[in-house]
């Protein structure tokens, strides 16, 4: 009843036509009378939750300046419900985008220069390079542009710093932080761009940056279930995050989070006020009676600058908390997010005037491009073309689950050294000798023990809390694995060695 309640509560904005009380049951709410062309999307959905083993999804479609289509599948959580209309999620890197309309808005209004340095409006900012500090401006920020580096956000993630001054603490921490690229050169998406354009917001207006979006964001969009304070979300309902762990969601419950990459990454809304937010940025900033921003500066947002890569694939231009790419002949403006148990895609078709946004409610580092797949599988059916191939939903998920095979194969291994040395002591003779020896039998099990051991040097730098963070499954084998790895590459080789010396087989001379 509560949740019917909230439906009806919502007519006032959509005014659409009510589905039947079985659809409200199921959470399949707010449709319109042409539901029938949403089936084959649904029915994609469905396919991609069961081989994911995705635990909730939250589907929200606008066309125009209306919402047509509202369902939540699976489970909000464990022995629950499928999310509701208004069941919170964390959205991820969707707030860049919410970010850079704050950004936008203040240029519009006269306080912010988007050409004008960092330095104008933090003047403590500094990293190492002094000359390369002052070149950096707000534009770069927002088009990943400044330089500054993909683990400073990823190590930043980690901090879980939640006093007050957080932000500030870590920007002015970056005085050590060595630039990989020059200043404007190329994208590298970095949290800290948009952890600093945060700051900016709050140096501009004098306020902070959670008072700011609620004040000229979420109150003129009527995002009445979008938060910034993770304690005000879990009273209203928030979505239990899992993580994933060798493929497999396993739920997660108070995970720490960072305070600090709030305006990167830790924005809290539902599937509902993200639509209010999409049918804004589809008619040029309005929204009901509401203009947000003009039609002008949504097409600055929207406009794609500079080619972001990634592995040498390209992800399509970024700019300002989008990424703009094509579906066949259609324009695709897009982003993801992920958090270590909650992940999110939201697109817009502006020449077709439509969007979404799905919100799932787990994730890992690797299930990024799985579900950005996803997402973009869906965009392709709403935009009326057809999902392109499923390389990563294919590939990813085997990988995450192929990880308990290696242990199996260390173990294979010790089983079989054991084998060869059992048969060496009562068979001399068939000791192999001289570089037979050394090369087959010393040497490349111990470079490829070593080699895996090696695995463990990225958990003894500074990104060791983010890996254990989004990739739990993978850092506890890196230890486990590569430590056993490291030990047993001695111990096999001093192992082989004393076999071979008994007999006297080490010789340097060619074996027969």
């Amino acid at each position: 009843m509560k949740h019917l309640e909230s439906l009806l509560d919502s007519l006032h904005v959509y005014q659409p036509d009510l589905a039947s009380s079985s659809d409200l049951k199921s959470h399949s709410s707010i449709l319109t009378s042409g539901a029938t062309r949403y089936r084959e999307i649904e029915s994609y959905i469905e396919r991609q939750i069961a081989r994911l083993r995705i635990p909730g999804v939250a589907l929200a479609i606008v066309e125009n300046d209306r919402l047509v289509y509202l369902r939540g599948f699976g489970r909000e959580r464990p022995g629950g419900e499928a999310p509701t209309s208004r069941t919170p999620f964390f959205i991820g890197s969707l707030t860049k985008s919410i970010t850079a309309l704050a950004v936008m808005q203040l240029v519009e209004a006269g306080k912010l220069e988007l050409d004008a340095s960092v330095q104008r409006y933090l003047p403590w900012f500094r990293v190492v390079d002094a000359e390369a500090s002052a070149r950096i401006t707000v534009r770069h920020l927002l088009n990943q542009t400044s330089g500054l580096p993909t683990s400073a956000g990823e190590i930043a993630l980690a901090n879980f710093d939640n006093s007050p001054g957080a932000s500030e603490r870590q920007a002015r921490a970056l005085t050590t932080l060595v630039l990989k690229r020059p200043v404007g050169a190329e994208c590298e998406y970095s949290n800290t761009n948009y952890s600093l354009l945060g700051l900016i917001i709050e140096a501009v207006c004098g306020e902070s940056y959670e008072e700011y979006l609620q004040k000229q964001i979420f109150d003129p969009l009527e995002m009445r279930h979008t938060y910034t304070s993770p304690s005000k979300a879990k009273q209203r309902g928030l979505a239990a995050g899992y993580r994933y762990w060798f493929g497999f969601p396993i739920p997660s419950s108070n995970l720490p989070l960072p305070h600090g990459s709030l305006a990167a990454g830790l924005v809290i809304s539902t599937m509902e006020d993200m639509a209010h937010y999409m049918i804004a940025h589809l008619n040029g900033g309005r929204y009901g009676t509401a203009q947000i921003l003009s039609p002008a500066g949504m097409a600055e947002l929207h406009r794609g600058v500079i080619e972001y890569r990634k592995m040498g694939v390209s992800a399509g231009k970024y700019g300002m908390g989008w990424f703009e790419s094509e579906l066949g002949q259609t324009k695709l403006l897009w982003h993801s997010g992920t958090l270590p148990d909650f992940a999110a895609y939201m697109a817009l078709l502006p020449e077709q005037k439509k969007g979404l946004v799905l919100l799932f409610n787990a994730s890992h580092h690797w299930m990024n491009p799985v579900l950005t797949e996803f997402g973009t599988g869906v965009a392709a059916l709403l935009a009326g073309e057809k999902p392109g191939p499923l390389l990563f939903m294919r590939l990813i998920p085997w990988a995450l689950r192929g990880q308990v095979l290696i242990p199996a194969f260390q173990l294979a291994g010790v089983a079989a050294t054991l084998r060869l040395l059992r048969r060496w002591h009562f068979e001399p003779e068939g000791r192999p000798s001289g570089r037979r020896a050394w090369g087959r039998h010393i040497l490349l099990p111990l470079i490829s023990n070593l080699a895996l051991a090696l695995t463990m040097l990225p958990l003894l730098s500074k990104r060791r809390g983010y890996l254990r963070l989004y990739m739990p499954d993978y850092s506890l084998m890196t230890i486990v694995c590569g430590g056993f790895s490291l030990g047993w590459s001695f111990l096999r080789t001093g192992l082989v060695l004393r076999a071979l010396r008994r007999s006297g087989r080490l010789a340097t001379e060619p074996s027969d």
